[in-house]
């Protein structure tokens, strides 16, 4: 399958689409049973190659697939599958998606409400600005690490150095999620409006509808996961 053939001559596939047809191939694959538990996939030059796509690409479907606990990626040794179905619980680097869930209620709600009383004149105009480089972005990658930052961000303004270190010690996590529900649940669009309420709250120094506009972006985002899981 090359996925230059579902295109327009000329015309290259959009770099969030490509990655989400391969994913959607190899996740169709490893279901279907045409993948077997214990097969190797194939380098990433050789899919990028079969597909028609970068290796970029590659790595971006291949995360997601490690993610949803479908494959595993050994240093030195390739990608390879080890079950067929979604697991009960997402593998996001350092953390799992379940950890995230319950943990990040705890954290980012009222550091969000205070990032409201507390924020800088600076560290509202970088918000801003982060979440119009957000609207503004279509590669999935640039997006996913303005996300990260946002949230990063947000810990910062709360001035609460213990919430600012939880924030950065998962942040790599929260990349990977982001990246994964990006892919599979297309959370993009909704979050950039999620992020644009939150920004609005805490730039209204309204710390209840800071704290309010997280915790119902955090359960838009574990709504999107149990949708996953539920597969």
């Amino acid at each position: 399958m090359n996925l230059s053939d579902s295109r327009t001559a000329g015309q290259p596939l959009a770099r969030l689409s490509a990655a989400e047809a391969v994913f959607n191939a190899l996740r169709t694959d490893i279901e279907s049973g045409k993948l077997e538990v214990g097969a190797k996939l194939s380098a990433e030059a050789a899919l990028a190659q079969q597909y028609g796509v970068s290796r970029s690409v590659v790595r971006e479907a291949l995360r997601s697939c490690n993610a949803l606990g479908l494959t595993m990626t050994k240093t030195g040794r390739g990608t390879f599958v080890v079950a067929n179905r979604v697991a009960k619980d997402l593998v996001l680097g350092q953390y799992s998606a379940l950890d995230l869930t319950e943990a990040r209620p705890h954290i980012e709600v009222p550091a969000a409400g205070l990032a409201a009383e507390r924020r800088t004149p600076e560290e509202l105009e970088g918000l801003r600005d982060i979440v119009a480089a957000m609207a503004a972005e279509d590669d999935p990658e640039a997006w996913v690490a303005l996300d990260s930052s946002f949230h990063a961000a947000i810990a910062r303004a709360s001035h609460n150095k213990v919430f600012e270190n939880v924030v950065s010690d998962i942040r790599d996590a929260l990349a990977h999620q982001s990246e994964m529900l990006n892919m599979v649940a297309d959370r993009q669009h909704a979050s950039d409006h999620e992020h644009q309420r939150i920004l609005a709250a805490i730039e209204s120094g309204n710390a209840a509808e800071a704290s309010s506009a997280m915790r119902e972006h955090l359960h838009a985002v574990g709504v999107a996961l149990d949708s996953i899981l539920s597969q």
